[in-house]
């Protein structure tokens, strides 16, 4: 398939997809439970939760009491203390809701993640002062804990896809039918791909990516192929994207 027909199956997929008939508890999603909240922190634990089967998620997520991240630390941890999702224990979501509580204290999430991109406009840039942040206010360390907020590698190469944490900037930055807008400070030029299994798998096959290794480097990569459809919104294709490769349509 040339580029130029895979710009045209991608524009079509987005506006069929672009509306809220394809979020919904038959076709579930975490943004079904962000959505409901309108909420920058409540978003946050929504997409550092979403691995794994996407009707799980939405049972788990639907689940949590998100007024403790207005609870003290010792209430946080009653309240949670029975709960679990795959390899995250009691503590770790604990720890979760604590961190992002001590963080509403100090500032927004986006005020964070804005003082690490405004320099260079980089979103990689404001991830890693974000994560350092997190570990800042709530010194914790566990597999499972870790898994979810993140670590700041040593070397973009080594760097993972860091999928959940760019699905989440796309609710934040993005407003569509789907995305929800509610930050103004980052550009929608500047995010990258949320790269998942599926996303990875139906680049290559359409001929978007040719990296090999499913790391960001590929994001990277898949972003600027994307650019050259829309520069000021490479990531309007990745709801489509991710939907073709889940449903095998491509």
């Amino acid at each position: 398939m040339t580029r130029k027909k895979v710009k045209i199956l991608l524009d079509q997929e987005m506006l069929r997809r672009n509306n809220n008939q394809e979020i919904s508890l038959d076709k579930p999603d975490p943004l079904l439970i962000a959505s409901k909240h309108n909420d920058e922190t409540i978003a946050l634990i929504c997409a550092l939760f979403s691995y794994g089967n996407a009707g799980l998620i939405v049972k788990f997520l639907a689940s949590l009491d998100f007024t403790l991240l207005e609870a003290s630390d010792v209430q946080i941890r009653q309240s949670l203390s029975s709960y679990y999702y795959r390899f995250q224990n009691a503590e770790d979501i604990a720890g979760i809701f604590i961190t992002l509580k001590r963080l509403k204290e100090i500032d927004s999430i986006e005020n964070i993640f804005y003082a690490g991109y405004k320099k260079e406009e980089n979103i990689l840039d404001g991830l890693w002062h974000f994560i350092a942040t997190a570990e800042e206010v709530y010194p914790y360390t566990s597999r499972g804990y870790r898994f979810l907020i993140g670590s700041v590698p040593k070397k973009i190469n080594a760097a993972g896809t860091y999928k959940r944490y760019m699905m989440y900037l796309r609710w934040m930055v993005r407003q569509d039918a789907l995305d929800l807008g509610l930050w103004t400070k980052i550009h929608s030029k500047d995010l990258l791909m949320p790269l998942d299994t599926h996303t990875f798998k139906v680049s290559r096959r359409l001929g978007l990516l040719t990296r090999k290794t499913y790391d960001m480097k590929a994001s990277i990569e898949l972003t600027k192929t994307l650019a050259s459809f829309d520069k000021n919104d490479p990531i309007k294709y990745d709801f489509a994207l991710y939907r073709l490769g889940q449903e095998k349509l491509a």
